[in-house]
């Protein structure tokens, strides 16, 4: 499924449009707020989903070659954040869903982990 057809079917809101590439296909994604195990175990070209919201996270998802990293539960990044990600070229997007509810989503539109 494209990312951009992600964005619409969930209604996700972004962060800082025109980072990334809307046409990429999005076959993998990964929940996790520890960032070390998103480094070990997400998958390249994968969606990120999670709570954490600071720097780190963009800084990881560069290193573990991520497509987009969705943000749940109605958080949102700083702005500095939304710079070094638009920066670094990686799409955010929010949600106000909570984790399980947006990966129940994904899943269902045909977006599995790394283990499926």
């Amino acid at each position: 499924m494209k990312l951009q057809e992600i964005v619409a079917e969930l209604g996700l809101t972004e962060l800082n449009a025109g980072a990334g590439d809307a046409t990429a296909e999005v076959t993998r994604g990964y929940a996790s707020d520890l960032l070390s195990d998103v480094l070990a175990h997400a998958p390249a070209g994968g969606l990120l989903v999670t709570l954490q919201v600071h720097l780190n996270v963009v800084a990881v998802a560069g290193h573990a070659d991520i497509a987009a990293v969705v943000f749940s539960g109605g958080r949102r990044p700083d702005e500095d954040v939304v710079a070094k990600a638009t920066e670094e070229g990686l799409a955010l997007y929010g949600a106000d869903d909570d984790t399980f509810e947006v990966v129940g989503q994904l899943y269902t539109r045909g977006v599995r982990g790394c283990g499926a």
